[in-house]
């Protein structure tokens, strides 16, 4: 009776335990989400303004809690380097961008090609956008339709638009989504990528409204069903940012003996011409044509010294615009010379390796503080930052690779504590 006595005491104290825990942390999670609240009310003055009306925002924000699941926040605990969900930055671009995968992709994309034909010549014509850079994307993007949107896009804007790193990007972006809403999109369309693109080609918000087209001539714009809507908003969008008709996305080169990497970038762009004269050559053709020795192009090393190098001309720019990595780029790119009916690199990837995030951040850190200009300290290995690991490389008479490493961060460490010991 004693030990039956003290087994349901011991219940009875673990169950008022268990009760008052959930009861601490339901009220740990309101007030957490208090400021979610306030900040999602702090949102209608801008969105009222844009032309939501009071009942489409409240049934948008009904219930609704922020995602802390998503990469790129600003959260407590959470590190600060945080490249999750990015692979254009987390794989190398051997992985990103690897041979079989390719041929599947290749493959798929002919195929899809052929029984859209007459959609993409129609929209060919009326923007001067690359069919098989239409295709490549739609690949890409949706992995010719058989990829699903996870999120709810509402849930994703808001959040990053709360405790994001680019917190007024995404709450202009969190305010069009909204507006399409208010337009008749509805909200069982509203699914996302991680960062918010919703319809077939992931469009941002705010570029749905700058530049979604009817593709099929039926007098509706519909991202999400309609595969010549998809795509004629595609290319309405590479048009506006700037492409180029008739112009290649790209050209894989071999370098002369006396060119390395630390040519790479935006800021040494010039003629294709003097490219040549550099001692840089087509990789895939005897030369280039007088037209293309006069276009504008930087040198693109995505893998540093240990793959192909490629001079990227303005459509190259135009598809990073699209998505913001020279990765995404050059796959679509060479996606779409594949589909066309071309092979592989002729340069190979060499072997290498992947360096972990915080070892790019603490190197761009670093190389800053010695007077090498980063545009941002954020872990990503983009074109500036190769560039000036191969300056200083060159500068410190070391191998000159373009890529971020151990052994790179730890010369550039000897070097900035020697300075301080002087």
């Amino acid at each position: 009776m004693v030990n039956r006595l003290i087994f349901h005491t011991v219940r009875l104290v673990l169950g008022v335990a268990l009760i008052a825990g959930s009861i601490a942390a339901a009220a740990s999670a309101a007030r957490a989400d208090e400021g979610f609240q306030k900040f999602l009310q702090g949102v209608w003055p801008e969105a009222e303004q844009q032309g939501v009306s009071r009942k489409t925002f409240d049934a948008a924000i009904a219930g609704l809690e922020p995602d802390y699941k998503l990469p790129d926040l600003e959260v407590a605990g959470r590190p600060k380097v945080d490249n999750k969900g990015q692979a254009e930055f987390t794989k190398t671009a051997a992985d990103y961008i690897s041979k079989p995968y390719m041929e599947k992709m290749a493959a798929q994309g002919a195929r899809f090609f052929k029984d859209h034909e007459a959609a993409l010549r129609r929209i060919e014509k009326a923007s001067g956008v690359d069919p098989y850079i239409l295709v490549a994307i739609w690949g890409r993007e949706t992995a010719y339709g058989t990829y699903t949107l996870p999120h709810d896009a509402i849930r994703v804007l808001a959040t990053l638009a709360y405790k994001g790193r680019r917190k007024d990007m995404f709450r202009q972006e969190f305010i069009a989504a909204l507006k399409m809403l208010e337009v008749g999109v509805p909200r069982s369309d509203m699914k996302s990528s991680w960062a918010g693109a919703v319809g077939l080609t992931q469009f941002m918000p705010t570029e749905y409204f700058k530049h979604a087209a009817d593709g099929d001539g039926d007098g509706k714009t519909d991202l999400w069903r309609s595969i010549p809507d998809a795509l004629a908003s595609a290319a309405r969008q590479l048009q506006g940012k700037g492409w180029v008709r008739g112009e290649m996305w790209g050209y894989e080169v071999i370098a002369g003996p006396k060119a390395n990497c630390s040519l790479e970038g935006p800021p040494d762009a010039r003629p294709i011409s003097e490219w040549v004269a550099m001692g840089y050559t087509p990789a895939k053709k005897k030369a280039f044509s007088a037209a293309e020795l006069q276009q504008v192009a930087y040198l693109m090393m995505p893998a540093g010294a240990y793959g192909p190098a490629f001079l990227a001309p303005e459509n190259f720019k135009v598809i990073r615009l699209y998505n913001t990595s020279d990765l995404y780029a050059l796959f679509v790119g060479h996606l779409a010379d594949r589909i066309r009916g071309g092979g592989d690199f002729a340069t190979p990837w060499k072997s290498f390796a992947q360096p972990k995030t915080l070892t790019v951040h603490d190197l761009q850190q670093r190389l800053q503080a010695l007077g090498y200009p980063m545009d941002k300290i954020d872990g990503k290995i983009g074109s500036n930052t190769r560039k000036q690991i191969g300056l200083y490389q060159k500068a410190n008479g070391i191998t000159i690779d373009c890529w971020p490493s151990d052994g790179v961060l730890a010369h550039a460490n000897a070097n900035a504590n020697a300075a301080v010991g002087r």
